[in-house]
């Protein structure tokens, strides 16, 4: 019987198998878990890119652990250093000045449990359907304040921006540059469409699924990874 490698106690037990077949054990003593003779596993940067891309579709971490065959552990591992280094800015492309319209929502979201709402602010350029501003934080004036200051400064000056009749917009937007409309005007029809299709296609934002994010860090890190992928579709 192998010995634990924490307290090196014999009162083991076997729990399980790893996600390659190895037997796993269970220290009874101080309750570590651990293989017997390890084998250090190495990524490919082929299995990487299949995880990136896996990352943006509907499909949770437990999911692309079993397609990829790596291990959970590991993967959150990945994914938590992934998120960190996504830049919390966009990226569009560059604009004359002139007249620009935008289309703004809020969309729900929660991390850990449905307490701790998270609403994912998003303004949308009519034109080019590039996200140009993205704020994730609460449903107050201070939300669609912090939205406004991820506008790039272009926009801020010149585009017009059509939101729906949540007050908030109205104490932040300057009045020239604000016009709050019903869905049956069809004004806000863009940016409503892309918040279905990140529910569709972002696991953590489907609606009644187990798939929540755990950590802010992660879910927001989650949010802007889409919104850099779908920007830079658009550019292709």
């Amino acid at each position: 019987m192998p010995s634990c490698p924490s307290c090196e106690s014999t009162n083991v037990v076997k729990n399980g198998f790893i996600h390659n077949g190895n037997q796993n054990h269970k220290c009874k003593t101080c309750g570590r878990q651990f293989v017997e003779a390890p084998k250090q596993k190495l990524i490919s940067q082929v299995t990487k890119d299949l995880i990136d891309k896996l990352l943006l579709e509907k499909i949770p971490l437990a999911g692309i652990a079993r397609v990829c065959d790596v291990s959970e552990t590991w993967l959150q591992d990945y994914v938590n250093c992934k998120y960190e280094s996504i830049p919390r800015q966009v990226k569009v492309s560059s604009k004359k000045k002139g007249r620009l319209t935008l289309q703004c929502d809020e969309m729900w979201s929660f991390v850990g449990d449905k307490g701790n709402k998270q609403w994912i602010w998003l303004a949308l350029d009519v034109e080019t359907r590039e996200i140009v501003g993205v704020h994730v934080g609460d449903r107050s004036e201070q939300g669609a304040r912090a939205l406004w200051a991820s506008l790039p400064g272009i926009y801020r000056q010149c585009a017009v921006a059509y939101t729906d009749f949540w007050s908030a917009y109205a104490l932040v937007f300057p009045d020239k540059r604000h016009k709050a409309v019903g869905k049956e005007t069809g004004k806000t029809s863009y940016i409503e469409r892309f918040n279905c299709t990140m529910r569709q296609r972002v696991s953590r934002l489907v609606r009644k699924t187990l798939s929540f994010s755990k950590k802010l860090e992660n879910h927001i890190g989650a949010i802007w990874l889409f919104v850099h992928h779908d920007n830079a579709s658009l550019l292709v």
